[in-house]
Order: structure tokens, then sequence, then C-alpha cells
């Protein structure tokens, strides 16, 4: 009988009790995340990918290309979100000024007031977090940047 020798793939370490207990919970977190964005969405008679392209167009007009990546979906299926939009009044196409022959979408005004009031709308975190202290709430910002990093 021939012995082997451990490989890297071999002697992978498996998390302890406490990182599976958080992953689990951070798991909790984005579903219900995901749930209440969509209610809060639908309570401004949008759907989901609707409400997410909007707010990443209140942060910079984008292009069609980069909106898809953004959104991990075909350009095809952005270009039905933005018309849609567009024709409530939430985005509209311009010019990019880097590039003219590329159109950027944008939010418009009334965009970017749907958008903040659908944050605001967001009821799934706000009494958990009115639960913790400001020091607490510090702490947890802090350490998901971290975490993000």
């Amino acid at each position: 009988m021939a012995s082997t020798t451990p490989t890297p793939e071999m002697t992978v370490t498996r998390p302890d009790q406490l990182t599976l207990d958080v992953v689990e919970l951070i798991g909790e977190v984005v579903a219900r995340f995901h749930e209440d964005y969509e209610s809060a969405a639908a309570e401004h008679a949008l759907t989901g990918a609707q409400a997410r392209l909007l707010s990443l167009l209140c942060l910079e007009p984008l292009p069609m290309r980069r909106l898809a990546q953004q959104l991990k979906c075909e350009p095809s299926n952005v270009t039905g979100i933005v018309d849609r939009l567009e024709a409530r009044g939430l985005v509209e196409r311009q010019p990019n000024p880097s590039d003219r022959r590329v159109k950027v979408a944008a939010a418009t005004p009334e965009g970017r007031q749907v958008a903040r009031s659908l944050r605001e709308s967001l009821r799934f975190a706000r009494e958990p977090l009115a639960g913790l202290s400001e020091e607490e709430r510090v702490a947890l910002r802090d350490t998901l940047r971290r975490m993000l990093g």
C-alpha cells in the first residue's frame, strides 16, 4: 500500500463553528434585505431590477454595458428596463460626454426622488439597528466595510 502525500487541496481546513454561524447569519440578513427591497420596490410600482438600476444611476450616469455588468444580466435586458423607466420619466438617455457615439442612462430628478423614497422605506434593518447603541452601529458599519475591503 502506497502512502499518499497530502496536497494543499486535501489539507483544506474546515471553518470553525463561529465562522459558520456568522456566514449563516449574513446569508439570512441578505435574504431578508432582498425580500424587503422587493416589497419596497413594488410599493413604488417598480420591479426589483428596475429599483436596483435606478439606484445605480443615482450614483452616476452609466452606459448600458456597464449597467448590465453591475446587474449581472444581458445588455438587451438592461435596454428594456431603461425603456420602461424612461417611459415613467425616472431615467433619461444622454450622450456620453467622453464619447458622443455612446449613450448613457441617467436618473432624472424624479428618478432620484423615487430612489431616495425607496431607500427610506426599507424597514428590514431599521428596528434592529435602532436597538443598538451608536457605538455598536459604528462598530458594525466599520466591520462590514473591512469585510468588503
